[in-house]
């Protein structure tokens, strides 16, 4: 099976838990874009479901799917958040931002009950930070934001490469909120709650990519079937 299949197979277990009426987040990325493109298959053979994305490349997508679609602003408990990562540990700590909608998926999974976690097995991973780190700021003051974060990485015993994050163009990325993203190549986080604390005392920092408490189940697919970290129901 390829990773795209493997994705697809995540995707349609996370299916499963849709029920009728349900107030759904819809993550980012394209292991969720799979959710996404089958839910719109089950909305036009008639489940009735009402959805808040968290980018708004997500939401061009389910609108154009036919997905009943609201905002967090109308809609602001969710029942179920189906999202990617970029990593995911034993206890269910995450890296995500890879796809730049880090805040708002951090607000979605914030407002839902529950969160559940696609991916491949390769994301799944004994220590946290082999993917970089993703750090929103804001630009306003970016190199004092800089030199705070790189303050906090290193009062937890981490080290490693901070980068500032650019299209294939060269220019500098802008979030979906207009903010910039700073990658930490860190390679490992020893602590992962210190950190999360730490980068959220910095105040130009937006948001990081460190998801704590919030994922309460991870399904991981492989060639040799699905594995599922945490409590579905």
């Amino acid at each position: 099976m390829t990773p795209d299949d493997l994705k697809k197979l995540a995707a349609a277990r996370a299916l499963e838990l849709v029920r009728p009426g349900m107030r759904l987040g819809l993550g980012t990325g394209s292991t969720a874009k799979h959710f996404v493109d089958l839910l719109g298959a089950r909305v036009a053979d008639g489940l009735d479901v009402i959805c808040v994305s968290t980018s708004e490349v997500t939401e061009a997508q389910a609108r154009a799917l036919g997905i009943p679609m609201s905002t967090l602003d109308e809609t602001p408990e969710l029942a179920l958040t189906i999202d990617g990562a970029d990593e995911v540990d034993g206890e269910l700590r995450l890296i995500k931002g890879g796809g730049a909608a880090l805040l708002r998926e951090k607000i979605v999974a914030s407002a839902s009950a529950r969160m559940v976690v696609i991916a491949d097995d390769s994301k799944l991973v004994t220590q946290l930070g082999r993917y970089p780190l993703p750090i929103e700021v804001v630009p306003f003051g970016l190199e004092v934001t800089r030199r705070a974060v790189m303050a906090a990485i290193a009062s937890v015993g981490a080290a490693g490469e901070l980068v500032l994050r650019r299209k294939a163009d060269g220019t500098v990325l802008l979030t979906d909120g207009g903010h910039y993203i700073l990658d930490a190549h860190l390679g490992a986080i020893a602590q992962p709650e210190a950190l999360a604390a730490a980068l959220a005392r910095i105040p130009g920092v937006v948001e990081h990519g460190l998801f704590l408490g919030l994922a309460t189940a991870a399904i991981l697919a492989s060639a040799t079937g699905l594995t599922i970290v945490g409590t579905l129901d």
